[in-house]
């Protein structure tokens, strides 16, 4: 009987030149931009942003607070809706369930509490007052969170996923998006995680299967075109 498929591919590549190889030479269509998008911020926390403060904190790219908020700025303007998540949890941790059960040391996850430095946003972020911001405590913005509530109100069609980190939360979101019946799209410069590998790994899965990966500009034009 003849073999159909074919074994797991093992090329010697990193993660970073598949990547780049796939947005060179891309595969599949594209979902595109429907009518209407939001901004989604993700867990953009002192704990993960603020490099100078907590040893749980990255940076991938040194502009990604400012492309964030120049999209977000633009998504204003044409009254299209900007959200902000953040991740927190009771004293107890108790809400973080089994989530919060892998480690318990000044730095895990569910030692985040509510009003804490790593749970404030980084002051960087430029958060209007008419901005919904929330904590989650999963890691996609739409589990148990008013989000998907939100969009539906705001007749919003398409989610433009930023944040960290690129291989938990924002691809979580960004697969919850999809799954919701939303076009996702993950702009490149607006993501960060601590290791590249796991970085550009989920950029090319999230490009070949969940969501458009696209430079931040791809955004910035079509808001400026709206």
């Amino acid at each position: 009987m003849a073999l159909i498929g074919s074994k797991m591919v093992e090329d010697g590549r990193t993660a970073r030149e598949i990547f780049e190889q796939l947005m060179g030479n891309p595969a599949r269509n594209k979902f595109g931009f429907g009518d209407k998008l939001a901004i989604v911020n993700v867990d953009l926390q002192q704990s993960y942003t603020r490099t100078d403060m907590f040893k749980t904190a990255y940076e991938t790219d040194p502009h990604q607070i400012d492309y964030i908020n120049r999209i977000s700025s633009l998504a204003r303007a044409k009254d299209m809706p900007v959200i902000w998540s953040r991740v927190a949890f009771k004293e107890d941790a108790a809400d973080a369930g089994v989530w919060g059960t892998r480690t318990d040391t000044e730095d895990s996850l569910q030692n985040i509490k509510y009003g804490s430095e790593r749970h404030k946003l980084d002051p960087r972020c430029e958060v209007e007052p008419d901005d919904l911001q929330y904590t989650k405590r999963m890691p996609s913005a739409f589990f148990e969170t008013p989000l998907a509530s939100y969009l539906t109100w705001h007749k919003v069609d398409t989610v433009v996923v930023t944040g960290g980190s690129t291989s938990g939360c924002v691809r979580a979101t960004a697969v919850d998006a999809l799954s919701h019946g939303y076009r996702a799209i993950v702009p490149i410069e607006t993501s960060a995680d601590k290791h590249e590998s796991y970085h550009f790994a989920n950029l090319t899965d999230l490009q070949i299967k969940y969501a458009d990966v696209e430079p931040v500009q791809t955004v910035i034009d079509w808001l400026e075109a709206k």
